[in-house]
Parts: structure tokens; sequence; C-alpha cells
């Protein structure tokens, strides 16, 4: 799994095939600056050469000498080379919706340079060093989330953030939204002029679903961890019994995710003495309790498959035509074609769905008296309290829109341009659908991680108890930003200051370190 800070990286230089996940965040989160590698460059000007023969010799070449889509089979004069990839951009920015956020536009442009950087797109080295200024500056194009088939890549996105870079269109700059114009001015970066195949090179891909997919992932880890000690501490306050964690279970069904999460279970509860034993004898619990192992490990290695997917595609050419300057060729593919994100996105918006429905499964058991043998809705005081009564509302509220959110988008398909664009992927879609999904669970981790604690307490009040090695961690973590709920409060800041703990890595980051053996640095933000 991943670590949770990417703020020490400084300096991302791109070479089109080592990207990594954590660079992606270091540049869309904590605004970490990019250039080329000097070979990217020597690659990106011999395929540039080549484009430019093509366009003296007039050869026949689609997006270059050539329309677009329907308009494959019309020919465009040299002299008409730059219009045409102007009237592309402007033709193509389509977008409608909010604004994506800054930090998923800012891994829009990095990705879109990395792609570029590969040498197989014939764009001219200045035009991609202009993105990497706007990039660098801080300019923050306005990109409308909604508008992408997934095929040809993301177009009308992509396009709005061309856009600003032929200063048209519109940009978020030092606090304020501005024309795109306006923009480029105040940082001093001198618009672009496109010339011929440039405006393909960078609307025809899959950066968009990319860019929210990587986000995705590295906090998809994150939350997998987080549900894993949530996990743990309901296990801890409603009494569990070990024996479903024991290693010879999950020996004998091998999966990866389940090993994985059974030993983390019983890291987390060693030592505890909340656990049932003699004291408190049952011979089995219910499978939100039992079957953690066998529930969450599927997620954890749905996560690591999306993950191998996303950083191949990180690292891909996705456009068309692909220039093979070596080789004297130019082939018109599909490369453009978003399914392995789509389908990869909406398998982990399913994957993360999961995490919250068995969380909020937990947090009912919590709430409940029949259940828990603890006070109803977990307040000392019920009736003139509610305590966390409507918690659990709020977290079926979310489970129930995950439901929704969880159906796929890529099983769906629309033609378009004529009919030559007759089977697109959705992928974009699936993406947004799959951050949605992960926004909502961390939301229900945290109430459940609040219940957890509060139940905790209710435990300890009635006699001397003791969490295990991880699980403390995390019951002290939370202790530290949100006192134990004795009298009703307003309890939303509450969930939120919780949500922080999970979605900003704290949570894990304090459990990992609990868990170090000791003599073992593991440095806590």
């Amino acid at each position: 799994m991943s670590g949770v800070s990417a703020e020490h990286l400084n300096v991302i230089r791109l070479d089109g095939e080592t990207l990594t996940l954590e660079q992606v965040v270091a540049v869309a989160r904590f605004g970490a600056m990019v250039d080329l590698h000097s070979v990217a460059k020597e690659k990106i000007q011999r395929s540039r050469e080549y484009v430019d023969q093509l366009i003296i010799e007039n050869q026949l070449v689609y997006g270059i000498t050539t329309g677009f889509g329907m308009f494959s089979d019309v020919v465009i004069s040299k002299e008409d080379a730059r219009k045409l990839q102007r009237n592309l951009i402007m033709s193509h920015s389509t977008g409608v919706g909010e604004p994506l956020p800054a930090e998923v536009v800012r891994a829009i442009l990095l990705l879109r340079a990395n792609a570029l950087a590969k040498g197989f797109s014939g764009i001219r080295l200045s035009t991609l060093e202009t993105l990497l200024e706007v990039l660098n500056s801080g300019i923050v194009p306005v990109v409308p989330e909604k508008g992408s088939l997934g095929a040809s890549g993301d177009l009308a996105p992509l396009s709005h953030m061309v856009l600003v870079l032929l200063g048209e269109g519109e940009a978020f700059y030092k606090g304020r939204r501005m024309s795109g114009q306006e923009a480029l001015a105040q940082a001093g970066i001198a618009p672009v002029v496109l010339e011929g195949k440039e405006g393909l090179a960078l609307i025809n891909g899959t950066q968009v679903m990319t860019a929210i997919a990587a986000l995705a992932v590295w906090d998809a880890e994150l939350l997998w961890e987080s549900a894993n000690i949530t996990a743990a501490l309901s296990f801890e306050a409603l009494e569990g019994i070990l024996d479903a964690f024991d290693p010879k279970i999950h020996a004998v069904r091998p999966h990866r995710g389940q090993i994985d999460v059974a030993k983390q279970i019983r890291l987390l509860t060693e030592g505890s003495t909340f656990i049932a034993g003699e004291r408190r004898p049952r011979v089995q619990d219910a499978y939100s309790i039992r079957c953690v192992p066998q529930v969450h490990g599927p997620s954890g290695d749905a996560v690591a498959y999306v993950k191998k997917v996303v950083e191949i595609e990180m690292n891909s050419v996705t456009d068309n035509p692909i220039i093979f300057p070596e080789e004297k060729q130019v082939f018109s593919g599909g490369n453009f074609h978003g399914q392995p994100i789509a389908l990869a996105m909406d398998f982990l918006g399913i994957a993360m769905a999961e995490l919250a429905n068995i969380a909020e499964r937990r947090l009912e058991r919590l709430v409940n008296p029949y259940l828990s043998g603890l006070p109803a809705f977990l307040t000392p005081n019920g009736g003139l309290n509610s305590g966390f009564m409507i918690v659990q509302y709020s977290a079926a509220s979310l489970v129930s829109e995950n439901k929704t959110l969880a159906h796929p988008a890529s099983v769906d398909s629309i033609p378009s341009s004529a009919n030559q664009e007759d089977h697109v992927s959705m992928g974009t879609i699936a993406a947004r659908k799959a951050r949605n999904i992960i926004e909502n669970t961390a939301h229900v981790l945290a109430m459940e991680l609040l219940a957890a604690c509060q139940a905790v307490d209710l435990r300890i009040g009635k006699e001397e108890l003791k969490l295990g090695r991880g699980s403390e961690g995390a019951y002290t973590l939370v202790r530290s930003k949100v006192s134990t709920l004795g009298e009703d409060r307003v309890m939303y800041p509450d969930i939120q200051s919780a949500k922080e703990l999970v979605s900003s890595g704290k949570l894990a980051m304090t459990v990992r370190y609990k868990l170090q053996p000791k003599g073992v640095n593991c440095h806590v933000q």
C-alpha cells in the first residue's frame, strides 16, 4: 500500500516511462515542479521533424492533412494546417458542469505532458514546454467535469485545458477566476499558436479519466488501510471472537487480501482485553465482524489490480495517430479508447462501496442495544439524548447513494461522430463516480471510527480494559481531536474531524507507527 505523504518530492522529471502515483500526488496536491528529461526532448524533436516533413510533402495522414472523425476523408492543405488545429480546440470545447478540482486539473496537465514526452505524438518541444510553464506557474485551466465519452479519449475536457494555452477560455490563478488570456499575461507566458498535428496531440487521450483515477487509487489505498483499523476498533468494542482471524482458516483459502486483512486485525488487536474469551463465552460473531478478512480482503485485491492498470496508463501513448519517426511510419489506431480505465474505475467504485456497506453494518451493531449490549445509540442518558442515532442514519444514506453510484458506467456506450465512433468507454464518468464513492466511504468510516471509540469508552466505564497494540493508537488519535460524547452536541464537526484523519492518512500512519517493531522509525505527520 502507498505512503501517506508525497510532499517531500520537489521536482519531477518527465521521461514518459517512469511516472509514479506518488509523483502525480506530489504535483497535483503539493505543487511539485515539473521539467523534461533530456532524452524526452530528443524524442519529441525527432517526432516533430517527421511531422513537419509529412506536412511539407502534403502526404495524406489522418488529423495532420485530413479532417477529424467523420471528416477524415476531407483533405486539408498545408496552408490550412494551422487553422485546422485551432478550429479543433475551439469546436471541441463543449464541456458542461462544475469545474474539475484544481488537483485533478494539475494531474491532467502532468499526465498529458508525460504522454507527449514519450515522443510519439508529433508535438513541438516549445508547445510542450509552454504546457509545463502553465502547470509550474500555478495556472489552473477551468475544465468542466462533464462532456467526455471516454473515446476518442477525453476530447471535450482536454480542449478546455488547451484553450488556456491559446490565450482563450478561463483559468484560476492566484485565487481568482479570469480569462485564459489574462492568466497567461499575469504569469508572463506567451500564448501558443498551434501547428499541424498539435491540437490533436494535446486533446486525443485518456488523461482526464486517468488523472481522476490516479488520485482515486492513492486515496483508495489509504481508505482500505483505514477500514481495517475502524473494523478492529469495532471488533474490540463489540467483544469479538478472535478465532475467526486464525491464520489456519485463511491459509486454506489463500487469497492475498484475505490473508493480509486477517493478519492486520490480529496485529491491531494484539494484547487487547476487550475480545471475547473465558469471561465472555460465545460461539461466533455476525458476518460484519467475523467476515472482515473475506470482505475487506477482496477490496484490497481490487485496489492492487486497479493500481497496476492506472500506472500503465499513466505512462502510455493514448493519442492518435501515433508517430514512429525512426520507421517513418504513422499509424491510426485506437489507443485513445478508455476501456482499461473505465473497467478499472467501475471495479474500484464497487470495491470501495463494499467497504462502506460492511462498515455501516458494524456501526448499526454498535448503536443497537440488542446487538451490542451497550446503551442504546451509545448515549448514557437516552431519551433526553439521541447520541449516535442519526449518525447511523447519515451512514445509511451514504451507503445507499454508493449503491446507485456503483452501477457500472462502462457497460454503457452510445455512438457519436455519425457512427464513426460507435463504441465508447464512458471511462471519465466511471472515474468521477469512483471518486464520489471514495468520498462517501471516507465519511462512513469516520462515523464508524467515532462510534467505536464511544463504545470503547462505555465499556471502559464498566471495567478496567485495554485496547490492542494498534487500535489503542487509533483511539488515542481520535480522542486528541474529538472528545467522548456525554450530552448531545452538534456532531458534524466531529464527523469532519474524524473524516480528515481517515482521508489525510493520519489515522493509517499513526497506527503504522504503533505497529512498528521497536527501534524502527516511521515518521508520522
